[in-house]
């Protein structure tokens, strides 16, 4: 029903996907970014999970740079924010400043992201469903079948980038994957009548439930409606049970917004070239593409981000992006959250318009050439970078 074509085409408007996206377009590719759901920003603002944990090693020391902070910083432009330092870099860190990183309105970094996209001249292309791939005889991918309200169209492009959180353009390439798995569980936004309305973000608290079943992968259509559904439960349940205690009433207590997609951590990621490990942490790549902080503990080492964990080890012509790049065990905790989706975003952004301009696939690239590239962004590639000893 309608057909186009990109130099690049982002599957997946996350925001590994918005990351890569603005990196191509700003790298001279005519770019082209698919969401399937009305926002774009995933987990972040879809999800629910407003908070964009930290750029640093926890103890004074930014880890990532370019896009992963520039969007932290888009993420308050409309909204309030929880960032003890506003000048974080420009004096001295003390213990008192935190970690660089703050909470944010979902909503707030939404319009935020719109902004970005539509500034860097990208066409959107939201409430678009990925449906299926197309290759050459080289295993190379050369388009991507979508459906929306205009039927099913074809989006061509000369490289991709697959940001869709469950490698799914991969997979329907006939590319290999690993399934995660998941907790059942909800994030959502309530009213409680013990909130601070004038504490941001105590106003409206964001309600985190899990269930005690670790079984969902979130790879099956069954499995997702079933997830959403005993997801939503766990919350009837927690107001039932506060309700039928006296502890609180519906007047007072009461669900705000949920989330409008399934809260998955894991889902799906490609077999790369290479895969990142536990123990891995504070390990110097050759080919690292940036790097990030370990969001679970400021005791815990940062990490470097190789590039040959972002290429499929089969399918041409794509690179991945976000918690869909080769990542497994600690690893993937990593892998998953805003700050790395950023980096990893913007690394496969610059890579797939460097493809597109010479014609080429992203596993063809030279290492160097990627880097050159990041590191004009602003991008700093290694531990020793920022004065980090790593193995």
């Amino acid at each position: 029903m309608f057909q186009k074509e990109y130099d690049v085409v982002v599957a997946g408007g996350g925001i590994a996907g918005v990351a890569a996206a603005i990196a191509a377009a700003e790298e001279g590719a005519k770019t082209a970014i698919v969401e399937k759901t009305v926002f774009f920003g995933g987990l972040a603002t879809t999800g629910l999970v407003y908070a964009y944990l930290q750029l640093c090693n926890g103890k004074g020391t930014q880890v990532s740079f370019g896009l992963a902070e520039r969007l932290l910083h888009a993420s308050i432009k409309y909204g309030p924010d929880t960032l003890k330092k506003k000048d974080w870099g420009r004096t001295p860190w003390q213990p008192g400043d935190g970690t660089y990183s703050t909470e944010f309105s979902p909503a707030s970094f939404a319009l935020a992201l719109d902004e970005l996209l539509l500034n860097a001249g990208i066409d959107c292309w939201v409430d678009t469903l990925l449906c299926g791939a197309e290759k050459d005889g080289e295993n190379r991918i050369t388009a991507l079948e979508a459906e929306n309200k205009s039927g099913r169209g074809r989006l061509a492009a000369k490289a991709f980038v697959d940001a869709t959180g469950d490698a799914d353009l991969v997979r329907r390439a006939g590319g290999a994957t690993v399934d995660g798995m998941n907790f059942t569980c909800i994030w959502a936004m309530h009213h409680d009548p013990a909130a601070d309305p004038d504490n941001f973000p105590a106003s409206f608290p964001l309600r985190y439930l899990a269930g005690k079943e670790c079984t969902a992968h979130g790879v099956g259509g069954r499995e997702v409606s079933d997830f959403i559904l005993k997801s939503r439960t766990l919350l009837r349940n927690y107001y039932d049970t506060r309700y039928a205690s006296g502890e609180a009433s519906r007047r007072t207590l009461y669900p705000v917004v949920l989330p409008a997609m399934p809260q998955y951590r894991k889902i799906s990621r490609i077999v790369g070239k290479n895969c990142l490990r536990d123990g891995q942490a504070m390990t110097r790549f050759e080919d690292s593409i940036g790097m990030a902080g370990d969001w679970r503990s400021t005791e815990k080492p940062p990490w470097e981000i190789p590039y040959s964990t972002m290429i499929p080890e089969e399918i041409r012509g794509v690179v991945a992006a976000g918690r869909t790049t080769a990542s497994e065990g600690e690893a993937w905790e990593i892998t998953r959250v805003i700050p790395c989706a950023a980096v990893t975003g913007e690394a496969a952004g610059v890579a797939a318009a460097l493809a597109a301009k010479r014609n080429v696939s992203p596993d063809d690239l030279p290492y160097e050439d990627i880097a050159e590239r990041l590191i004009r962004r602003g991008v700093k590639l290694h531990l020793s970078d920022v004065g980090l000893a790593g193995r």
